[in-house]
């Protein structure tokens, strides 16, 4: 996959952040998710590439846009003749936080992941444990051990107490043991009500304010976060949860049999080279939303990638030309 790909990555995210930035606060999920996806697939059939979803909107059948499977890209369109254009493998949220967006809420942002063929998990729409962490503690942890011990040799790695820690949850009932656990422990919680993704992406990167994510949240972003961290040097410790015979049955088919595996980041997202690109839509903890002005949009991105390896945070003005004449005001 052609490193130069990220540019164009940029761009597809891009143009998926503002279609739904024109939702924000409107109150209809729906239509901010349908504009993104729109938006994003229309851009991504402009990139010189031949690609394919892995990770989108469900099966086809579900949704008509971006689906698992659908392929994408300039070699997939009507009159492509050119054959030498990059296999590439996509993992897709065109609108990560449809609830923040609908809402007005922080932290909805557009994004995706890239890697050369075979590089991303096929994973199936199921819950999945995780605990996710920064470059200084991926060493010290373990999924199966108690909360406290966790959060202890986190705070030692951090060097700091265990009191300073800052943990992101997913306000669910099913977490309610595990914000008690991390309440005795002594450690602090910043609740979510959508967005594990950016809280994930966010733990990696030192001065957010965020020392690790905790609890179960969807599978498909869990390959996304883990191509963040293979750019970010953190790390994602992460289990599937099948709970019935029909979970099991959505694994196989997926070439998934062992059921109780703890995957990592190179294991859900393996491939040699990685591209992660993502835009804010609403004003985050890492990236500042979408700002529309008179003459045009400003955007904040911020693109990784393995080879070269690169982690860049990108502001953008998108200008709107006006009777010949181009006007920029911050």
């Amino acid at each position: 996959m052609n490193s130069d790909l990220s540019l164009d990555f940029l761009r597809v995210v891009e143009q998926a952040a503002i279609a739904c930035a024109h939702t924000m606060g409107q109150g209809d999920r729906h239509k901010s998710d349908q504009v993104a996806v729109e938006a994003m697939r229309k851009e991504m059939d402009t990139v010189e590439m031949d690609g394919t979803i892995v990770i989108g909107e469900g099966e086809r059948d579900e949704a008509p846009m971006l689906y698992i499977g659908e392929k994408v890209g300039l070699a997939n369109q009507p009159g492509a003749t050119r054959t030498d254009m990059p296999s590439v493998d996509i993992a897709v949220d065109p609108l990560e936080g449809t609830n923040l967006c609908a809402l007005g809420t922080a932290n909805a942002i557009a994004v995706l992941a890239a890697s050369s063929k075979g590089g991303l998990l096929h994973a199936p729409d199921l819950y999945m444990e995780k605990l996710i962490v920064g470059p200084a503690a991926r060493d010290v942890v373990d999924i199966d051990a108690p909360v406290k011990d966790n959060l202890k040799a986190i705070a030692k790695a951090l060097g700091r107490s265990v009191e300073d820690l800052v943990v992101t949850v997913l306000d669910r009932p099913r977490h309610d043991q595990l914000i008690d656990d991390i309440r005795t422990a002594g450690a602090r919680i910043r609740l979510i009500g959508d967005g594990d993704l950016s809280a994930g992406i966010s733990a990696a990167v030192l001065g957010s304010g965020v020392h690790a994510v905790m609890g179960s949240g969807g599978a498909p972003e869990g390959v996304i976060t883990a191509a963040a961290m293979r750019c970010l040097g953190g790390e994602i410790f992460a289990r599937l949860v099948v709970k019935t015979p029909q979970d099991e049955e959505r694994c196989r088919t997926m070439g998934i049999s062992d059921f109780k595996r703890v995957y990592q980041s190179k294991d859900l997202a393996s491939g040699e080279q990685i591209v992660f690109a993502a835009t804010g839509v609403t004003d985050g903890t890492l990236m500042k939303g979408v700002r529309f002005f008179g003459d045009g949009t400003r955007t904040t991105s911020l693109i990784m990638q393995t080879h070269p390896h690169q982690i860049r945070f990108i502001d953008s003005i998108h200008v709107t030309p006006r009777d010949g004449n181009v006007r920029v005001r911050f």
